[in-house]
Order: structure tokens, then C-alpha cells, then sequence
């Protein structure tokens, strides 16, 4: 043994939370199914009691569509995001955003090589596979704006110059309650441009138990490895398209969108973009649970969710003390819903 290495203590390695990363293979049903519940157990290893939000931001992510976690500070909204980009293995950024906070700092900006005279794009923090925006809400309308093009396009025009961003793409944005002081609404555009809108919540006197023991020592967060990979999330993506969306199923959702926009207690209606983020959304939870057929049971579990937020109360309905969340049961009441798939996949409709 040589001087410089008698009595070193042997290194130990840093114990992980991640289950083994198993290679990604041609996607089934079965093979979607299992991907979906490993990347949901994975992140569930830090995100504790709060797994129906972790699925449904792993959704929106496999949708190719954005999530806005709202809740109180402290609630994990943040670790969420973390913990989902850490376990597909993505290249992720973080803005955490201010009132001083400006467009170029996002979307990047032209800089002068004073060596050559000449102008080099230098690409922002945007330009990620994950990018997490904490506490969007902060920025202001100007920032926030600069993030529409991203979140529709997947592209950042700078000077005339369009630059593609990476695939696959996600923002996942957090922001605290608008009651708050410091804080900039997000506006209807870029609400309507969220495919989810969730609420973390409080974890129960179980979970947050759990999480206690989870993080005695170190950030759990900090602990927690990879267990798949972009490819094998662009290949979920992709299946997902080929996902069946019977004829009477598709209606569903288009009437439901319809009775949005004529409802007396709607100031502002779904979208087509909403319609579209149900049927993409509708895709993945079937293929979640091994199915390659959509039912009605997977819209019906997603609207509150997809739609919600891109629906507006008017003054009357507000001063009824009337919500959001009530207008829509109402109009589910009155919506038949489509059932028993055959065979052939055809449906009948039930009132």
C-alpha cells in the first residue's frame, strides 16, 4: 500500500431511492402500462400520499401538454416537478420567477462575440426537455408572455429567427393562490395553453408521517434516480396517438365542450384546444391502465381537471356564490354518456 493511499477510508456509495431503469422496449399496452406505474413509483418514493396528482402531471406530461400546480407554499409542487424530471432522466431547468424578471431571461438572447464582431444566440433556460417556472405568478405579464410561443409551438423567435426546442417538452409551472401579495394573474391565453391545472394539497397525517422518515437525514429529493428515459417517454407519446377513440366517445366530448359556451352561468366557454387536451389526456389515462380503447369513464375522471380552468364564472354566477366545479356537474347531468363497448367498439348511449 503506498503512503498516499494508507488508512484512506474506502468511499461508500450514495444509497438511491430509484428502482433499477429497465431498457425501453417496442411500446404495447401492457409495456405502456407498466412504464407509466414505474415512473409513478419512482416519484412517489419523495411525493408522498399524493399520487393521483403525480398521475395526472405524468398525463399532461405524455400528452405533449403542460401542468399548473396551484396551492399553498410548502405543499410540494416544486419537489413534484422535481421528482418527475429526475425520474425519466431529462435535461431540466429551473427560472424561479420575480417581479425584475425579463423575456430574455426565458427565451435567451442575441450576445455580441466582441472577437468577431458578430452576434451568437445564447440560448435560455427554456430550452430544457423539463422546465420548471416557480411561482409563475411572479413574473410579470410581460415575462409570462414570452412563454405562449414555447408552450404552443414549441419554438422561441428571436430577431426573425425561429429556433426549435427540444423533444419532448414540458413546463410544468407552479404558482401560489392569487390572494397573495406580489402576484400577476396568469391571463385566459396562457391559462387556456395548461392542458392540467391541479391543486397539490395537504398530505394526511399518514403520508406526512412517511414523509418525515423519508427525509430524517437528507432531501429525499436529492436520493432519487432516473428509472426511464426521454425516448422511452416520446415512444409512450407516440402510442398514444394510435389509441382508439370510438365515434359516440369523441361526441361526448364535444357536446361537453359545446354546453360550455352556452351555458347562461359561463362567462367564457372550453375551447377547441380544451376539446383537443380531453381527447389527448383521455389517450394516455386508457393506455395508464393497459387499454388501447378510450371510454367514457377516462373523460368524465379528466374533466375536472382539463377544463376547470379555462372556464369563467359571470358576475351574476359569482354573486350567486356559484363555482366553476358546480356549472360543470350541471352540465354533465344533462349530457348523456355513451356506454357499453362491444366487440366492434360501438357504443350506446344512456341518460
Amino acid at each position: 500500500m503506498s503512503p498516499s493511499t494508507r488508512g484512506t477510508p474506502k468511499k461508500m456509495a450514495t444509497p438511491t431511492l430509484s428502482r433499477q431503469r429497465s431498457k425501453p422496449a417496442s411500446m404495447s399496452a401492457a409495456g405502456f402500462q407498466e412504464a407509466f406505474e414505474r415512473i409513478v413509483d419512482n416519484a412517489s418514493l419523495v411525493i408522498k400520499g399524493k399520487e393521483s396528482a403525480i398521475r395526472l402531471v405524468l398525463t399532461a406530461m405524455i400528452a405533449d401538454g403542460h401542468c399548473l400546480l396551484e396551492d399553498m407554499p410548502g405543499t410540494g409542487k416544486t419537489m413534484m416537478a422535481r421528482a418527475l424530471s429526475t425520474s425519466i432522466n431529462a435535461e431540466s431547468n429551473r427560472i424561479q420567477c420575480t417581479p425584475d424578471l425579463l423575456p430574455s431571461d426565458v427565451t435567451g438572447a442575441p450576445v455580441l462575440d466582441t472577437r468577431t464582431g458578430t452576434f451568437t444566440f445564447r440560448q435560455g433556460p427554456v430550452f430544457s426537455n423539463v422546465l420548471l417556472v416557480d411561482e409563475i405568478n411572479r413574473a410579470t405579464p410581460k415575462t409570462q408572455s414570452a412563454l405562449l410561443e414555447a408552450m404552443q409551438e414549441r419554438n422561441v423567435t428571436i430577431d426573425g429567427h425561429t429556433h426549435k426546442l427540444p423533444v419532448p417538452f414540458l413546463i410544468l409551472a407552479t404558482q401560489n393562490p392569487v390572494e397573495q401579495a406580489g402576484t400577476f394573474p396568469l391571463p385566459e391565453a396562457q391559462l387556456d395553453r395548461f392542458l392540467i391545472k391541479l391543486s397539490v394539497g395537504y398530505p394526511d397525517r399518514e403520508a406526512e408521517g412517511e414523509l418525515l422518515d423519508a427525509n430524517r437525514s437528507t432531501e429525499a429529493i436529492t436520493r432519487l434516480g432516473g428509472v426511464s428515459s426521454t425516448e422511452e417517454v416520446i415512444a409512450m407519446q407516440r402510442f398514444c396517438q394510435d389509441v382508439e377513440l370510438p365515434e359516440p366517445v369523441k361526441m361526448y366530448i364535444v357536446d361537453v365542450c359545446q354546453a360550455t359556451r352556452t351555458d347562461p352561468s359561463l362567462l367564457m366557454g372550453a375551447s377547441s384546444r380544451a376539446s383537443l387536451a380531453l381527447v389527448k389526456a383521455s389517450r394516455v389515462r386508457a393506455a395508464s391502465q393497459g387499454r388501447d380503447v378510450v371510454l367514457p369513464d377516462d373523460v368524465r375522471a379528466l374533466l375536472s381537471a382539463v377544463i376547470e380552468h379555462r372556464l369563467i364564472l359571470t358576475p351574476d354566477a359569482q354573486l350567486r356564490d356559484e363555482t366553476v366545479s358546480n356549472v360543470l356537474e350541471r352540465i354533465l347531468t344533462r349530457i348523456p354518456v355513451p356506454l357499453g363497448v362491444g366487440d366492434s367498439g360501438s357504443l350506446r348511449k344512456v341518460t
